[in-house]
């Protein structure tokens, strides 16, 4: 949209007329600042836009850090938490030793490590859902091994994940995949997203140099592929027991893990990212639920695809994040659900993944 000035000799130039031109003239630069800027008017970011919103919800996700390292969800899921909060921080480009974050990236590894227990679970089994505090938990400390200065740090880390990926391996279902809590404790129960998430973190140790058995990831990749509808046409179901429809967000995620995996080009992924696109393409559809954990990571799919066609992967990020920066508060953090810090942590791993810091995303 244009904003056409009349020229100012069309005006006759009495006092009266000046006052109409100054207020025209004001009016007319405010609306022009409001279209040029505003990522809910024009569905762009500038770069001022974007670094201010990471900035502000950064700063919120530092201030709400407890003392002992941690967030939690309304008092749960603190493993979770501070697993999804600590992976946000160091997208930023701080490590534990370095950068603005870096005292609460420590801190949130600290708790993390405190919470590690002699089978190798990180979190606390009294947690309706511990294996996604696991996960995340896993995920983080994998992401955060790499930039450790302190030998003796690191041979800690280095033994709390590989009894972490044991565990991995201990709680998996005769199936393949993973519950809400460990096969044991759950029935020989799984599903979609919770096994989603050990497969990314499992791959994180492994590009970290932690021992992975690869029996314990083929398993898993083969259980996504046995939840699948019509080899992916469909989606895949929220369990391989349940039964059911297609998931747009378990299906996103599963392409992510997939493309984390190295499975890029066989007949199964290319029919996955058509049923996506269709349902996860227009960035105002809400009706399939899930919404911000569905793009959580959609993005990472479309962001690896942007290495070969970088301009689908701006075009969806731009009208990604002009929603994002629209539904931020005013104190820089997001709502949601499963409380604040999940969805705020979320968002800020989306607005980061061109950061290129973090590598179980990267290209």
């Amino acid at each position: 949209m244009e904003v056409s000035f009349p020229h100012p000799r069309s005006f006759p130039m009495g006092e009266g007329t000046v006052r109409v031109m100054t207020r025209f003239f004001l009016y007319a630069v405010a609306l022009c600042t409001l279209l040029c800027s505003s990522p809910s008017l024009n569905g762009q970011v500038s770069h001022e836009d974007w670094e201010r919103s990471v900035s502000r919800g950064l700063d919120w996700l530092a201030n709400n850090q407890s003392r002992r390292g941690h967030w939690d969800a309304d008092g749960r899921y603190p493993s979770a938490m501070t697993g999804m909060a600590g992976i946000a921080l160091l997208a930023e480009g701080s490590t534990a030793t370095q950068g603005k974050y870096a005292p609460n990236i420590r801190a949130a590894a600290d708790f993390l490590i405190s919470k590690s227990r002699n089978n190798g679970l990180i979190g606390d089994e009294n947690d309706d859902k511990y294996t996604y505090g696991h996960g995340f938990g896993l995920l983080f400390l994998s992401q955060a091994l790499g930039e450790e200065e302190d030998e003796v740090r690191r041979e800690e880390l280095i033994d709390v994940m590989t009894r972490a990926v044991l565990f991995c391996g201990a709680s998996q279902t005769t199936a393949g995949g993973w519950g809400y809590v460990s096969a044991k404790d759950g029935n020989d129960f799984d599903e979609g997203s919770t096994t989603i998430t050990q497969v990314q973190a499992l791959r994180g140790c492994r590009n970290a140099g932690i021992p992975v058995p690869k029996e314990i990831i083929d398993r898993a990749i083969e259980y996504i592929r046995k939840c699948a509808i019509q080899e992916g046409r469909g989606g895949i179901q929220y369990s391989l027991k349940s039964g059911g429809g297609g998931r747009p967000a378990i299906s996103a995620a599963a392409i992510a893990t997939l493309f984390n995996a190295g499975e890029y080009d066989d007949k199964f992924v290319p029919n996955l990212l058509v049923y996506t696109n269709q349902h996860l393409g227009d960035i105002n559809n809400n009706s399939h639920g899930f919404w911000h954990y569905a793009h959580y990571y959609y993005s990472q799919v479309k962001y690896r695809q942007g290495a070969e066609d970088s301009k689908e992967w701006e075009t969806y990020r731009n009208r990604l994040f002009a929603r994002l920066l629209r539904e931020q508060g005013n104190d820089g953090a997001w709502n949601g659900s499963y409380g604040r810090v999940y969805i705020t942590s979320n968002n800020l791993t989306i607005l980061q993944l061109d950061n290129a810091t973090l590598p179980i995303y990267m290209r």
